[in-house]
């Protein structure tokens, strides 16, 4: 199947909080919001039009990419600029496609070619190291609360790009919802049941 992977238009902003509601609705959590963190992401500064990436299979768009602003502080308090990953959201019917893999190449190939050092996101190890994410202690890079574990992981987009980047990682305020802007968000969309399912117990 051919895949095209293009930059998003303001006219596909719609489809694609829709594409990730139904991606992400009742798999970490009953319900989500992670199409209300994708929406206030481009109204935030931490938006990269360039890094805000769609996958089309016959004009039907199918899967979704974003990669944002995100800062590192250091010991010093010096802050160091880097990408945050996600949500990457594939439409149901065409999961384990290799789309997202696609999609996130492409993500990578961007960001290196726009001169970010590094990447950091939170997903399964055992998908994200085949692209060469690694565990993000590697690097000296822990969440903004001092944490390390295997999802939180990090990518050198240059050479020893994350080299003198060590520190406590912050993503834009956009990643932080409130159940009152979720409750009028989600009146644009259509109803769907919250569950509780067996993934988010593993949680």
């Amino acid at each position: 199947m051919k895949i095209l992977i293009e930059r998003t238009t303001e006219n596909d902003f719609s489809q694609t909080e829709n594409l990730t509601r139904e991606s992400f609705w009742n798999l970490y959590k009953p319900g989500c919001d992670e199409h209300l963190v994708l929406h206030n992401i481009r109204n935030s500064k931490s938006y990269i039009s360039e890094l805000d990436l769609v996958a089309v299979f016959e004009n039907e768009i199918i899967g979704h990419i974003i990669s944002t602003k995100a800062i590192i502080i250091d010991l010093q308090n010096n802050k160091h600029e880097i990408l945050c990953v996600g949500p990457l959201s594939v439409s149901a019917d065409f999961q384990k496609k290799g789309i997202g893999s696609e999609l996130l190449n492409e993500s990578i190939k961007v960001a290196k070619e726009l001169d970010y050092k590094g990447m950091i996101l939170f997903g399964n190890p055992d998908y994200y190291h085949r692209f060469g994410f690694r565990n993000a202690q590697e690097y000296s890079i822990t969440t903004k609360d001092g944490l390390n574990f295997e999802p939180f992981m990090a990518l050198e987009l240059q050479t020893n790009g994350l080299e003198d980047i060590k520190g406590k990682f912050f993503e834009d305020n956009a990643f932080i919802t409130q159940p009152n802007e979720l409750i009028e968000f989600e009146k644009q969309f259509p109803y769907k049941e919250k569950l509780v399912t067996d993934t988010q117990l593993k949680h």
